[in-house]
Order: structure tokens, then sequence, then C-alpha cells
């Protein structure tokens, strides 16, 4: 499974997401710190849950952060995370 299917997975099953994207943005990062060749370092991730729900940003990451350890630890260099509760998106 790649790193972003895994990602995606954890996610899903964690979050249980009304909207979810899991970008590889590896290839804008090519010669930078972390880059290896064929990607999977660096990824985007924008969810929407309800679990995110009367949570700071800052709760959020650490929600996310906090199911990623193993992959953060690992394969993945950079993480950027957009975590928004439902209808959020409209403001």
């Amino acid at each position: 499974m790649s790193v972003k299917d895994n990602i995606s997975k954890k996610l899903s099953e964690a979050f249980a997401p009304e909207s979810l994207d899991v970008a590889d943005e590896s290839y804008l990062h090519e010669g930078h710190a972390g880059h290896r060749p064929g990607g999977e370092t660096h990824f985007r991730i924008h969810i929407v849950s309800q679990a995110f729900e009367g949570k700071s940003r800052v709760e959020r990451h650490r929600m996310i952060n906090t199911l990623l350890a193993a992959e953060l630890a690992g394969p993945i260099h950079a993480l950027a995370i957009r975590a928004m509760a439902p209808g959020e998106q409209q403001r």
C-alpha cells in the first residue's frame, strides 16, 4: 500500500470524514530537504469531519499528527493540514 493510501485509510477509519483529499506534493520539493526519489515524502491533507467540531486548529492538528505518528517518524517529511468541521468551508 502506498503512503498516500495508508494515510487516506487511517484518516477515513478514525474520523469518518464528509470530505477527504490527500495529495502527494513531493514533486514540488525535488532538491529540497527530505525529498527522496519516488516521492511520498510531502503531503497536503484537506479533511472535513464532525470529529473536529468544537476543536481548535491546534487540537485538530494534534489529532491527525497522533494518528499518523508512525508515518511522520518514517516516510513523511512534511505534512500540511487543513482540518475543518462541517459547515466551516462556507465561512
